[in-house]
């Protein structure tokens, strides 16, 4: 071993544990990894960013944006449009969910697909009286499975195509042999049988309350005549109400005229009516605090008293303001931040009502919980820029999903222009990345997505991990260390049969991609196994697509691939709930994808 190639796997040892560690951004993490190879001298100056110009890095962004503009032309929410009217029946609504986002998962990024399914999947269980947790990791594993099947279906395939030995790359669909193969068996074998596997988490009794009792925590408070908060701002008495308050007031009711979600700087009166959502020992704190006074709640209340109360916690849905359910994206901004330090309500009119975690509602004081990625949240906000809020803060929405289908013109106009890319790139007028970065545009310049919209849409992270990482990958080839690694496992596997070759290198970058982003996986396997494949005389095709079925087959583990980690907290699972389900799933693909990678490009 040389100094070098010391070096080279000192480093990679060390990034290795950082991304297991976890505790790191997977980006910074990367871009330690390149600094370290810069100060090492292990790759010229000029070279040291190359990665950020490298085709596979544009073709990704450039996915990322047309993602995007499909979504918002309505395209997926046509095709998902017929799913509500499936049926209760598992089987038939796991096969159809996995089934669409698999098929979505191979065009357009398969977070995003997820993302566009998950509320689905989230009201097909309710409305069957089910735990989501029956449907939502098939569903997480079918975005996997999906992104198999082209080569702008997931990251690692655009990385792999960039290894190709000889003067052409990967076609769009050179990935589809194997993919679909793979796809086919797993969405069969996780409609009949897997989804029996998943755990069965949070409520399954099916009634209107639903994850979060809200009336059961709502309470009237009257402001008293004479009170020294009438004709001063909701926005005072919030703030003199002490740092104990942990109160949420959704509504102020005055003449019998409800508003919801009031300004905080809304003059208040004597008699007004707040509706405060609280913990009754905060509600006491509250009324310490500030002399209110409760509402009509007393045993004298009439009962028509009661049924308008009961009325108003009904309409607080209803109108221009609404409550729905969010779960926060491990990219979100709230993450490891509290609502009381975010100040949502007034930066962003947001209510936060309630948290959970796990399946369970937390009992703990709202303004000190720390946000966790796969946290849900009820919110409270107004329904023209509610949607809008969340996606700015990281959230996805999961109450029932009003598919909001675009105009026939705009469905037209963004699928023609998906298909014109797509058609270039098929008959080799354009190269993918020009193909791909011209639909982008495509879709900017036709107002799909406009150019704010457009830098959203990419995974900025992603993007850095990919420009980051590759320069590492390059730097184990140069210096001889991926056929230094080739070496000890040609001896390890010395006599073994092209197949079995295939499942150690399909295997080996699966378990990796369990503990490591795929991408990174997918980067850091392709040059060993292409110095493997020279050693043995191989075709070079056939190891890197066992590369590429490894690094995105991620079944094992929440933290393998951002669809696993989305899905864990809305379906209440645990960690080590993924194998039971991920293991099968992953002997399955290794059995159909290895014949098939020796049947077409062996």
């Amino acid at each position: 071993m040389t100094t070098e190639q010391g070096i080279v796997f000192a480093v990679l040892g060390a990034t290795l544990a950082l991304f297991i560690w976890n505790r790191l951004r997977f980006d910074v993490v990367a871009m330690l990894a390149l600094l370290a190879i810069a100060i090492t001298g292990l790759v010229p100056t000029d070279e040291l960013f190359a990665g950020f110009g490298h085709p596979a890095v544009v073709t990704v962004a450039a996915v990322l944006v047309i993602s995007q503009g499909l979504v918002n032309g309505g395209v997926v929410d046509n095709i998902a449009r017929f799913l509500g009217k499936v049926g209760h029946r598992p089987t038939i609504q796991v096969l159809t969910l996995t089934a669409v986002v698999a098929l979505c998962s191979g065009f357009i990024n398969n977070v995003g697909a997820l993302a566009l399914l998950m509320p689905v999947a989230v009201w097909m269980s309710r409305e069957a009286g089910r735990s989501p947790s029956l449907l939502l990791m098939p569903l997480a594993f079918g975005s996997l499975l999906g992104g198999t099947m082209t080569l702008i279906g997931t990251p690692p395939n655009i990385i792999i195509a960039s290894y190709r030995e000889g003067s052409e790359a990967f076609g769009l669909f050179d990935f589809a042999p194997v993919g679909a193969a793979i796809t086919f068996a797993g969405v069969a074998f996780i409609a009949l049988v897997g989804w029996r596997l998943t755990p069965r988490r949070g409520d399954e009794s099916g009634d209107d309350d639903k994850l979060f009792s809200v009336g059961d925590y709502l309470t009237e408070l009257k402001i008293p005549e004479g009170s020294p908060h009438a004709g001063a701002t909701l926005h005072n008495l919030l703030a003199e109400s002490g740092e104990d308050r942990d109160v949420v007031v959704l509504a102020l009711i005055r003449d019998d005229k409800r508003q919801l979600a009031p300004s905080t700087y809304k003059v208040l009166q004597e008699n007004d009516l707040l509706l405060v959502e609280s913990d009754t020992e905060s509600l006491q704190a509250f009324l310490d605090n500030t002399g209110l006074e409760l509402g009509s709640q007393d045993d004298s209340e009439s009962e028509e008293d009661k049924t308008a109360r009961k009325s108003r916690k009904k309409e607080l849905n209803e109108g221009e303001v609404q409550l729905t359910e969010a779960v926060i994206t491990p990219e979100s901004s709230l993450v490891g931040q509290t609502a009381n330090r975010l100040n949502l309500r007034e930066r962003n009119g947001l209510n936060i009502v309630a948290v959970a975690r796990q399946g369970h509602r937390l009992k703990r004081r709202l303004g000190d919980i720390r946000f966790n990625a796969g946290d849900i949240l009820l919110v409270q906000g107004f329904e023209d820029t509610l949607t809008g809020t969340l996606s700015n803060l990281g959230c996805l929405p999961l109450a029932e999903r009003g598919l909001r289908l675009g105009s026939s013109r705009k469905t037209l106009l963004a699928s023609g222009i998906f298909i014109i890319s797509i058609v270039a790139i098929v008959s080799g007028w354009l190269s993918a990345p020009v193909a791909l970065v011209s639909g982008a545009v495509a879709m900017v310049l036709t107002k799909l997505i406009d150019a704010p919209g457009a830098y959203r849409a990419i995974d900025w992270s992603v993007i850095v991990l990919l420009a980051a990482m590759i320069p590492v990958g390059q730097a184990l080839e140069t210096t001889g260390g991926a056929e230094l690694i080739a070496g000890q496992m040609l001896a390890i596997g010395d006599g073994l049969a092209p197949s079995a070759v295939l499942v150690m290198v399909l295997v080996g970058t699966m378990l990796l991609s369990n503990v490591v982003n795929n991408a990174a996986a997918a980067i850091l396997v392709a040059p060993i196994a292409l110095s493997l494949s020279a050693e043995l005389g191989m075709a070079s095709d056939a190891v890197l697509m066992a590369v590429a079925v490894g690094a995105s087959c991620a079944f094992l583990t929440p933290i393998g691939h951002q669809s696993n980690a989305l899905v864990m907290e809305p379906g209440g699972y645990q960690f080590g709930d993924y194998w039971r389900l991920g293991l099968p799933l992953s002997i399955l693909v290794t059995a159909v994808a290895v014949p098939m990678i020796l049947l077409v490009w062996g």
